[in-house]
């Protein structure tokens, strides 16, 4: 599961190269695993996040699902460690200020100064509502720039190109599982979590110590 959502690869090629390690197993054995411990995952590894810059990027990308396209939001802090990611059916202000909300739980102990968006309408509508509720400070600033969201772009892209040998999704529920692991393993490669060596024995220690399976 590690493999398939650290190198994007298809579960059949996963499953050749398995094979090849003397491990018999079904594409569809490691699709099921990748549904069940990806948010299992995500879950556990938000404990070892760390810190978070007050400066926020967010914006949304497009996403196979169903023969539609979905739209993914993410947010990212001005350096890159990812903040929140939600995937969506809609692009409106209640898919909006869901997921900015989602993003404000899970930094709560490193709450945004900023929030640079695009000029989508939905968001100052959003950070608005969030503030009424008193769920966002009345001080935070609502920035339109796409060029200080050119880093979110960026990692867009590279994102992207984890999904292209999916060859899009089926449904809602798999893309979110699958998008999860893709998301969290990108963070813990990236060295974004604490305590996490920048080599590939960091990324395994980092993974049987959530399950604790660490020695």
């Amino acid at each position: 599961m590690r493999w398939y959502c650290k190198y994007g690869i298809s579960y059949r090629s996963l499953a050749e190269m398995m094979q090849e390690r003397g491990v018999a197993v079904d594409p569809s054995t490691i699709f099921r695993w990748v549904q069940r411990c990806a948010p299992e995952i995500e879950k556990r590894v938000r404990l070892y996040q760390g810190p978070r810059s007050g400066s926020w990027r967010v914006d949304e990308t497009y996403v196979w699902v169903g023969g539609k396209w979905k739209y993914l939001f993410r947010a990212v802090d001005k350096h890159g460690p990812l903040i929140a990611f939600m995937l969506s059916d809609r692009r409106n202000t209640n898919a909006a200020y869901r997921f900015l909300r989602k993003a404000i739980k899970a930094m709560s102990h490193y709450p945004p100064s900023s929030i640079t968006t695009d000029k989508l309408a939905s968001y100052p509508r959003a950070i608005q509502r969030l503030q009424n509720e008193g769920l966002l400070a009345k001080d935070v600033v609502h920035r339109t720039s796409k060029y200080l969201n050119n880093i979110l772009e960026a990692d867009h892209g590279a994102l992207k190109r984890m999904i292209r040998p999916t060859r899009g999704f089926q449904t809602m529920k798999t893309a979110a599982a699958t998008l999860t692991g893709f998301e969290i393993m990108r963070m813990i490669r990236r060295g974004h979590c604490i305590g996490r060596e920048r080599r590939a024995t960091g990324e395994i220690r980092l993974i049987d110590q959530l399950f604790g399976l660490a020695a």
